[in-house]
């Protein structure tokens, strides 16, 4: 399987295991309709081996750790469980020892699908698939998403608050040093801390991810923010704003701001530019094209409703390029900024605050999670592509 791709399940009980060349814990998690759990019950794993129709299984050391789905059990309230993995020595990331699930009958035996994550670095946790209903029918999703922070990362994302010793800090969403994978003490999900007032920077690399609770994120290179605002998705109109100014010789810089759309096996569905200012039927549009990029603001935005884009494009990336052959060295002042087009708020902002002799950069990039959420990060890497059709391959590799 590869990330995204999902496969008909052909077996009423199955058996999830999940093999590393380190030892793994691993753990099962129901979730209901709004991606979370009902209640701590729903969360499985060694110290709480068994649920409604999930049950944990040791490997004790010599065999992996696996999660068993009897599909005919799970309570009609539930639409998926997702299995997850951490390594079981304490602060140890996946990178060099990535895992493979394997997905077999649980009554014969026979495996039914394996996936191995790629790409892996420095994530301690991962959700490495998850079992689902659609339409009567249950499946199996290859997922391979990975957390900073932890088996505690995990948990809270799906409703679980996860408790720290004493000495910790009393924020569980933003732990400032991974927590070792012990057996969790699972307490009943906290009310959500009231949002601050003050603009939130993205945190340092390593760190778990962020939310827009707190305001406005500043996103540096590589960071990421979801796009969760008091507990809920952001799903409505938002508009990416892409900005410039010329630098040096102050002469006209004609650049060309698109969004590429891309499916869950990063195949290219559309591309919005000065062109084609509207694909998926509307749920994309693009202002046109700026000739100069001269004046305040943004030169060219992209308006994006989250809530209408089809379920099969599950990444956008945000692209700008130099049609004349200008290279970035020329452009000062590039960013990219995230809007919310209802209340004109500005949610998310990255300042491009070096430039390569180039004619492209991938400015950002919005990928669904399986959770339905949407996370966007800073990318700043430049290529050599004058038009949004030779950002297509380069634009995939970054999802």
């Amino acid at each position: 399987m590869t990330p995204g791709s999902n496969v008909p399940l052909s077996a009423a009980r199955i058996t999830v295991d999940v093999a590393a060349p380190v030892r793994l814990d691993v753990s099962g998690l129901l979730l209901t309709g709004d991606g979370k759990v009902r209640s701590d019950d729903d969360f499985i794993f060694y110290n709480q081996p068994s649920g409604p129709g999930v049950a944990y299984r040791s490997g004790g050391g010599s065999a992996p750790d696996a999660i068993t789905v009897d599909t005919a059990a799970v309570p009609p309230d539930i639409e998926k469980i997702v299995v997850t993995a951490s390594p079981d020595a304490a602060g140890q990331t996946f990178q060099g020892i990535e895992p493979t699930a394997t997905i077999r009958d649980a009554d014969g035996g026979a495996v039914l699908a394996a996936f191995t994550p790629p790409q892996l670095g420095a994530e301690t946790a991962l959700v490495v698939v998850e079992i689902y209903r659609r339409g009567g029918q249950w499946k199996a999703r290859a997922v391979g998403q990975g957390y900073a922070n932890g088996l505690a990362g995990i948990a809270t994302d799906f409703g679980v608050t996860v408790e720290e010793p004493a000495a910790a800090p009393a924020a569980p969403q933003q732990p400032v040093a991974p927590p070792p994978p012990v057996a969790p003490s699972v307490a009943p999900p906290m009310p959500a801390a009231p949002p601050a007032a003050t603009p939130a920077e993205a945190p340092a690399p390593g760190a778990g991810k962020i939310n827009l609770d707190k305001g406005r994120v500043s996103l540096q290179k590589n960071q990421t923010v979801s796009l969760v605002k008091g507990g809920r998705p952001l799903l409505s109109q938002v508009r990416m704003g892409l900005g410039w100014e010329p630098a040096f010789r102050g002469g006209d810089i004609d650049l060309d701001a698109s969004v590429i759309a891309y499916g869950p096996q990063r195949n290219h569905i559309d591309s919005c530019y000065f062109g084609k200012l509207t694909i998926l039927k509307g749920a994309i549009k693009h202002s046109g094209d700026n000739l100069t990029g001269e004046g305040a603001g943004d030169d060219e935005v992209i308006v994006v409703d989250l809530g209408r884009i089809p379920q099969e494009v599950t990444g956008l990336v945000f692209t700008v390029n130099s049609f004349t052959g200008q290279k970035f060295t020329d452009v000062a002042k590039a960013y990219c900024r995230l809007v919310d087009a209802a209340t004109e708020e500005e949610l998310v902002r990255f300042d491009l605050t070096q430039a390569e002799p180039q004619t492209g950069v991938m400015m950002a990039k919005l990928v669904r999670q399986f959770s339905g959420e949407w996370e966007m990060t800073a990318i700043g890497d430049f290529v050599k592509a004058r038009t949004v059709r030779n950002m297509v391959d380069p634009a995939a590799k970054a999802l």
